[in-house]
């Protein structure tokens, strides 16, 4: 099941990273790239971090190869309409739910206590995007400060998924409740602009 969330996680940074790069008009290798950032720059931190081996896009060959897939099908459309911007966010949710829960779920299985799962369900679901704002030459999203909920809704998505772990929630049921929740809490932030307040700056 896991791999079956992850591979799903994996196309929805891949689509993410392919509309962020084909609105900065790049080409094929600039889409690619964007796509494989996107696609695998937290699970490659999450790994690295937790000093698993081989990192999980090299253990798994084929996902780097669907990720080029994605990136040639979208590179042979010829024009992406000018309104994509709101489109991005669709793919962006669903990948941050995704990722935030193959992260959670894989730190717990390394034994790490539930608050740094948690963090690095996080950094799993948020990881990606940084980077490819960075490619992109744009202040990453996750930094931005009137960027709505992001972060902080992985973050309940992922002690969501450790409150069905206490209850003794069937996996089936825990993974899709959490990503549901990090899916619906990051759309109803992006409808409704709700951001976390700015922390004022020291007076002078």
């Amino acid at each position: 099941m896991m791999l079956t969330i992850e591979i799903m996680a994996v196309i929805s940074g891949a689509i993410f990273g392919v509309l962020l790069a084909r609105r900065k008009q790049m080409d094929f290798v600039g889409v690619f790239s964007v796509a494989f950032m996107t696609s695998f720059g937290g699970g490659t931190l999450r790994d690295l971090l937790l000093d698993r081996h081989p990192l999980f896009w090299i253990q798994y060959a084929w996902y780097p190869v669907v990720v080029f897939a994605v990136a040639a099908i979208a590179s042979l459309i010829p024009r992406i309409p000018a309104g994509i911007e709101r489109f991005l966010y669709l793919p962006d949710a669903l990948g941050l739910g995704l990722f935030t829960i193959v992260g959670t779920e894989i730190a717990i299985n390394e034994s790490t206590t539930p608050f740094v799962a948690v963090l690095f369900g996080v950094m799993t679901g948020t990881f990606g995007g940084v980077i490819g704002d960075i490619a992109c030459n744009e202040v990453p999203t996750l930094f931005r400060p009137a960027t709505p909920l992001y972060a902080t809704c992985a973050f309940i998505g992922g002690w969501t998924l450790i409150g069905c772990k206490w209850l003794n929630v069937p996996d089936t049921a825990a993974f899709g409740s959490a990503a549901t929740i990090v899916v619906v809490t990051r759309l109803t932030a992006l409808r409704f602009n709700l951001c976390l307040r700015a922390i004022g700056s020291w007076p002078e």
